[in-house]
């Protein structure tokens, strides 16, 4: 049976052009498939890199305020500061703000203005509370539209 097999591995030398034609079907179809599914998840990312970015400058904002009591609103201009080392004043609450242009924090009533973009998804808040930005899908209309915008 061994040399039966041999002797016919030795007859073949290589692929048809049908089978070499199969294969490469094959590998287009599976290509097909897999890279609008790898492009959703590269979108996925960023709307939660841009939701992290808000809850972290609502985390800073609470801190600034805690030192701060008297503020009415913070913008991303108090969380950064401007610090000051022979008076140690203008304390730094967020050190870099990532994806955010523009960010409001209002003490009333916790809501956040503001807009953050991560490559080709913006998420635009307008009187957004932390469990509107929290509760946003990653998968929400981003992959689509590319702005995402919350309001109140």
């Amino acid at each position: 049976m061994r040399k039966f097999i041999q002797q016919k591995l030795k007859e073949q030398k290589g692929l048809t052009l049908i089978e070499l034609l199969a294969v490469i079907v094959i590998l287009a179809i599976i290509a097909a498939i897999a890279i609008p599914a790898i492009g959703n998840i590269i979108n996925n990312s960023r709307v939660g890199a841009v939701k992290s970015d808000y809850i972290n400058a609502i985390a800073a904002s609470e801190l600034y305020l805690l030192d701060n009591p008297n503020d009415i609103s913070v913008s991303l201009e108090n969380l950064q500061g401007t610090p000051d080392v022979s008076t140690d004043s203008g304390e730094v609450y967020l050190d870099d703000s990532g994806s955010l242009g523009a960010f409001a924090y209002k003490v009333e009533d916790k809501t956040v203005t503001g807009n953050g973009t991560v490559g080709n998804v913006t998420i635009t808040t307008e009187n957004a509370t932390k469990e509107d930005i929290s509760s946003l899908q990653n998968s929400a209309d981003a992959t689509s539209a590319g702005t995402v915008k919350l309001a109140r």
